[in-house]
């Protein structure tokens, strides 16, 4: 039912194909598995299908290793009319161990689609604790910031 699954983990192991010429999981991986995560909990929590709008503020904070067990959290933080904010933290660990490291954490903002393909309404998100405020207000902080940047990055368009 919308509106009822905020949070989705996505767990995995690190395969040899994903390997980058460093002998690491390669940065493209990680990035499709946040977009893969991203669209499970915006399609979760709004009922509908989503597109991804932006992914930002993407930190590379320690190397994946091939098979390792990868957790990829995706929550709401945001709603507006048609957009989500999901907050994605990436951890990963040896698969023996239940210990998680935090690798790679980033925000993404999808948007819920009607079937013509145009923006679609989504329940609204209300926090509920203080972390959920908190990070309710990192995340209008953050739009803010974007449309700075979105203005800034016009000058290389040209």
């Amino acid at each position: 039912m919308p509106g009822t699954e905020r949070s989705l983990t996505l767990r995995f192991l690190a395969e040899p194909a994903d390997v980058n010429f460093g002998g690491k999981v390669h940065g493209g991986a990680v990035m499709k598995w946040i977009d893969l995560s991203a669209y499970g909990c915006a399609a979760g929590w709004s009922g509908k299908y989503c597109i991804t709008a932006y992914v930002g503020g993407m930190h590379f904070v320690k190397p994946i290793l091939v098979g390792n067990i990868v957790e990829v959290e995706a929550k709401v933080i945001y709603t507006g009319k048609s957009s989500m904010h999901i907050r994605i933290l990436v951890r990963a660990g040896d698969p023996k161990s239940s210990e998680r490291e935090l690798c790679t954490h980033c925000i993404a903002v999808m948007v819920a689609m009607d079937e013509n393909g145009k923006p679609s309404s989504v329940p609204d998100w209300v926090p509920q604790t203080e972390q959920d405020k908190r990070q309710r207000d990192s995340a209008l902080k953050l739009m803010a910031m974007r449309e700075q940047i979105r203005d800034e990055m016009t000058t290389y368009l040209d």
